[in-house]
């Protein structure tokens, strides 16, 4: 699945589409897949990759949802900037996750992040540290879309654990 993978980034990545590049693109795919599984990720085994093949529609979703937020969010960002009829109050906002997990946190950390007009100050266990642009963009932070989806997949990743 690595393979297949770092192949099609291979192909896509290269332009252009020749029996050289073909040839060129499967070595290195093959040998690049088969250093992550010995030496990177060495629980990375067959049924873990096909598992998350079957969880990529999941991602994309996802993906969706975070380019999405940040559309909106650089919507916000510029009507505080264009309108005067708004003062600016920029907020420390700590609040607290259900999530479990180290990665999902670190994702959701991540997403807060990326979305235009508040930064992740500080991680620390389940309790955030977000500096908000303005006081009203703290809303977004509790019970966010992101966390909903993040605990729904966090869930489901540790029922396959457990099964």
């Amino acid at each position: 699945m690595i393979a297949l993978a770092l192949f099609s980034l291979w192909i896509v990545f290269n332009g252009k589409l020749t029996w050289e590049v073909v040839l060129f693109g499967l070595v290195i795919s093959l040998g690049l897949a088969w250093f992550v599984r010995r030496f990177v990720a060495t629980r990375l085994t067959a049924a873990v990759q096909w598992r998350m093949v079957r969880h990529f529609p999941g991602y994309l979703r996802y993906a969706w949802l975070l380019i999405k937020e940040i559309t909106l969010a650089n919507f916000a960002v510029m009507r505080l900037i264009l309108t005067d009829s708004h003062v600016v109050v920029p907020k420390l906002a700590i609040f607290k996750t259900r999530l479990e997990t180290r990665a999902a946190r670190v994702v959701l950390a991540d997403c807060i992040t990326l979305t235009p007009g508040t930064i992740t100050v500080n991680l620390n266990g389940d309790e955030y540290l977000v500096h908000c642009l303005d006081e009203d963009f703290e809303e977004g932070l509790i019970n966010s879309e992101f966390e909903k989806r993040l605990k729904a997949k966090e869930d489901l990743w540790q029922r396959e654990v457990s099964a």
